[in-house]
């Protein structure tokens, strides 16, 4: 859906969904794009998860990767804590070397059927996205999550999981945050900005060792303020929105 000058985002519905899953590549990754509209989302009851594809090992040039894991692992569940998440799962795949695979595939439909979301958040998995080039980590977990999205629904695709007592579950929503063609957007002025301030704050020792890196709360409210404009309010998270269950569109002049 392509925004017209002048005109705003629609808002996702407030009853849209119940359970969420966002499936990320490293610790953080929510806290700079999703976390204000998760705070949004739990104050209403949704039960909000996280996958981590990665420990965030070579994130931090001056420390160990397994120091740095262990570092990174505390602050996520500091910051997922802060806008209401404790479902919060790690997995150990390579940080900085996450390659496209079945394995991984597996991996996040595993998570998709153990939590059965109405709607998973995902990374854009573009070359560009709304910062610029993409690191290859998101786009690999982005392209990924989209694909085990299906996955997870297919009783015949990893059967193994069957056998782990994991039925088939299909999401309906797919929201892909970062992308530059956003369709729909949260509301998040006012309390649950402060809380993604604190999310991302959480990750203290990740942010200084990043020279040059902006405090929390002026990165936070700055984006926010931006995507809220395409809204039409003070502050806001927008995203690219998949209907699953929406009949494709037709032809003109096609029935049926």
């Amino acid at each position: 859906m392509a925004q017209r000058p002048g005109e705003t985002l629609p808002r996702l519905p407030d009853d849209a969904f119940r359970r969420v899953l966002c499936v990320v590549a490293h610790p953080d990754d929510v806290e700079y794009g999703a976390s204000a509209a998760v705070a949004v989302w739990t104050s209403r009851g949704v039960d909000v998860s996280y996958l981590l594809l990665t420990r965030g090992e070579a994130g931090m040039d001056g420390t160990e990767p397994e120091d740095a894991a262990r570092l990174r692992h505390g602050e996520q569940l500091a910051a997922g804590r802060e806008v209401g998440v404790t479902d919060i799962e790690i997995l150990a795949h390579p940080d900085g070397m996450l390659v496209y695979s079945l394995d991984l595939r597996r991996d996040i439909a595993r998570a998709i059927r153990r939590t059965r979301p109405d709607a998973v958040v995902v990374t854009a998995w573009d070359v560009e996205f709304v910062a610029g080039l993409n690191q290859a980590d998101h786009r690999v977990a982005g392209l990924a999550a989209l694909d085990a999205v299906r996955d997870a629904g297919n009783r015949w695709v990893f059967r193994e999981l069957l056998d782990e007592g994991l039925e088939p579950w299909s999401p309906r929503w797919v929201l892909s945050s970062g992308d530059t063609r956003p369709t729909h957007g949260v509301d998040v002025t006012g309390e649950p900005v402060q809380a993604a301030v604190r999310s991302l704050e959480a990750h203290g020792a990740y942010l200084a060792s990043i020279e040059g890196h902006p405090p929390a709360r002026v990165l936070v409210e700055g984006v926010t303020g931006m995507q809220g404009r395409l809204l039409g309010t003070a502050n806001g998270v927008v995203f690219r929105v998949w209907d699953l269950q929406a009949r494709p569109p037709l032809g003109e002049g096609d029935e049926g």
